[in-house]
């Protein structure tokens, strides 16, 4: 029987690693972020850092399971975690104050995900 699933190595331990901590610490955030990363590459999401912009306030904790593109301004500081960032889209993270980190660094910051938001 053929495998489905991505074949991306990295991303097949990233989804395991969640699914791991979601059990382990009783965090159902954690299981729909691998549950959308699971996903086909063309359906999972791409958002702008306008978006993140027009729909966070300070100090916000956002989980982007894609990717995050660099069109639009930041005017407050976000902690972003991503499985992925454009280089313009770090830059204006990092330049309004903000972080932006990878999925797994934020899961051993907030294990049980308290406070997290999930944007697609």
């Amino acid at each position: 029987m053929k495998r489905t699933g991505p074949t991306n190595v990295y991303l097949r331990r990233l989804i395991g690693y969640l699914r791991r901590k979601a059990r382990e610490y009783k965090a159902p955030i954690w299981r729909a972020v691998a549950e959308h990363l699971e996903r086909p590459t063309r359906v999972r999401p791409e958002v702008n850092v306008s978006r993140i912009n027009r729909y966070t306030s300070p100090g916000d904790v956002i989980v982007v399971p894609g990717k995050v593109l660099g069109s639009g301004m930041l005017k407050h500081q976000v902690v972003v975690a991503a499985y992925s960032f454009s280089k313009k889209a770090r830059e204006k993270i990092e330049s309004a104050g903000g972080r932006a980190i990878t999925i797994p660094q934020l899961v051993e910051e907030n294990p049980r995900g308290r406070g997290v938001r999930v944007m697609c």
